[in-house]
This record gives C-alpha cells, structure tokens and sequence, in this order.
C-alpha cells in the first residue's frame, strides 16, 4: 500500500537524484521533485510530481515543499558558470531550508562532500561547509552524508577517465598521482540516503566506499579493465590543467578545474571513517569494462544546457 508521505528531492532526474527516487518509490514513498529543467521528459511518469526551482519567489518554492515531510537535498554545483557561482549555490539552498522549515518539512537529508571547510582555500568545499552549518541550525531533523566519488553508469570522473583512456595513447596524471580517492557506489549511497530519510536522530556520516585508490592506481585499473593501458605522463598541475582546458574545448565541456586538481591532489576525497559503502569499484569495472568511458559525459550538458 503507499505511503502517505511525500519525500521532495532536489533534482530527481539527475545522476544521483534518479537512483533515490526510484529507492523511494520502492518502498511506497510519494516524491515530488524540485529541478531547474521542469520541461524535461520525466523518467518516472505520473509517480513523480515536477516542480521548478523558484528561489526569486520563496513563497512559491514553500509552496512546492508544503506537505512533505522530508526534503533530500542534493542541489549545488560542480563549478561556477555564467550567473551560477558556489556563493549564489550557498545563497539558494540557505533560501531552501528556510522555505522548507515554513512549509513544516520534518526532516533534512543532505549531500555534502567529505571535508567539508568553512577555512577551506577552494569554493567548492567552503560553500558544502556553509551549507552544512546552515542544516544543523535550521531546526530540523537532519542527516548529512559525505560522499566522495560516487560512481556507476551515469557518473562523470570514472566514466570519462575511461574515455579518455579510450580515445587518446597517452594520459596526463598531475603531479605524483598518489593522491587518494575512496569512492561509493550510486547504488549504496542511494541507500545511505533513503535509510536517512526514515531516520530520527541528527547525524554526520561520511559515505564512502570500501576501496582507497592513489590516482594514478585508479587511472591503471581502469585502463587494464577496458584493454586500453596507456602511457602516462606525470605533469605538473598547471599543464594538467592547460590539457583539461584544451580537452574541454574539443569535447564542449569542462574537464576538470584548477579547484578540483587541488581538492582532489589535497586528499579530500577519501574519508578516516570506516565504509559505509559495499560495492567494489574493482569489481563493478570489470562487470561493465565493454560499457564504461564509450561515450563521454558532459556536466554542461547535463545541467546548464
């Protein structure tokens, strides 16, 4: 029997947002979803209501919130472009928890970053601090999870690290490449955040994969699980980031930005708490090494376009 509870979800018919709305409908759930695309083909049909994002008008996005006892909260950006800025990114969602809490919305779930800073040097994860702050103290019920990577059909880094591979004989790590990255299957962190949704309690959680890899380690496995082994060249990150540029022109996308270089070179994208992920990225790969980096996927394309 359904649910008589509405679950909003921000972006339900992005990459991580269209895994959680099918775990929700799953288990009887109503969803309502918040998107900047509301003319798009919705994938899930009459079971999923489609409102727009409204932050110039609150009145209307308290509106679209009202009677839902959970927001799940996946909006932000991955970089600036044109009028969307991470300031303007921190600004909107400050303007969306307080729309929430007018409309009597029980319960956050949020998707951050793993290390989060409000002293962090990099936009990127300043502004998940800021907005973490800003859950903790809006009143209501939460739960942050902290993703690093999350990969699987859909994703971005993976994928494209694959199609690189694929199209070019040599690849450019940055720097000594020994950085780490500890990714989560979309799968399990769709299920670390349903499992928060019906939670009570308040909580921070990292959401985090079994399996650490150095950058360059990451970049070989892959390679030798699509048969593609290149040659890789150690560059420093200003090169690395002048061939991502040069890449992105040829593709019609950005590639990587200097933040991402330094976060990812940093080591923020792995987490000193033990997995909340089960799936093996190593054996995801190999299960779907004809598939994965044959086509490449664009963030413009995705969300600005």
């Amino acid at each position: 029997m359904e649910s008589s509870e509405l679950s909003v979800v921000t972006g339900a018919f992005s990459y991580t947002g269209k895994y959680i709305t099918r775990r929700l409908l799953d288990r009887g759930k109503r969803v309502r979803t918040l998107t900047g695309h509301p003319g798009r083909a919705n994938p899930f049909g009459e079971r999923v209501s489609v409102a727009a994002y409204d932050f110039e008008n609150p009145s209307e996005l308290e509106n679209s919130l009202r009677g839902a006892t959970t927001l799940i909260n996946t909006y932000w950006v991955r970089f600036s472009h044109g009028a969307m800025t991470f300031e303007r990114a921190v600004e909107n969602t400050h303007i969306l928890i307080s729309a929430a809490k007018r409309a009597g919305v029980h319960r956050i779930v949020h998707v951050s970053i793993t290390n989060p800073s409000s002293d962090s040097s990099l936009p990127y994860f300043r502004g998940k601090a800021q907005i973490e702050k800003a859950v903790q103290e809006s009143g209501l019920f939460y739960a942050i999870l902290r993703p690093a990577v999350i990969f699987g059909p859909e994703d971005i880094l993976i994928n494209n690290i694959a199609w690189f591979l694929r199209a070019f004989p040599v690849f450019g790590v940055p720097g000594r490449g020994d950085y780490g990255l500890q990714p989560i299957f979309v799968e399990d962190m769709s299920d670390l955040v349903v499992d928060a949704a019906e939670r009570k309690d308040d909580y921070v959680e990292d959401a985090v994969g079994p399996e650490i890899f150095g950058f360059e380690e990451l970049v070989r496995l892959i390679a030798q699980t699509i048969g593609r082994p290149p040659r890789i060249v150690h560059v420093p990150p200003a090169v690395a980031l002048l061939s991502c540029w040069l890449a992105g022109l040829v593709v019609g996308d950005v590639v990587l930005t200097r933040e991402e270089i330094q976060g990812l070179m940093a080591n923020l994208l792995i987490s000193c708490a033990a997995p909340t992920g089960t799936t093996r990225l190593s054996d995801w790969l190999k299960k779907n090494a004809a598939s994965v980096g044959t086509r490449y996927a664009s963030e413009l394309e995705r969300h600005f376009r």
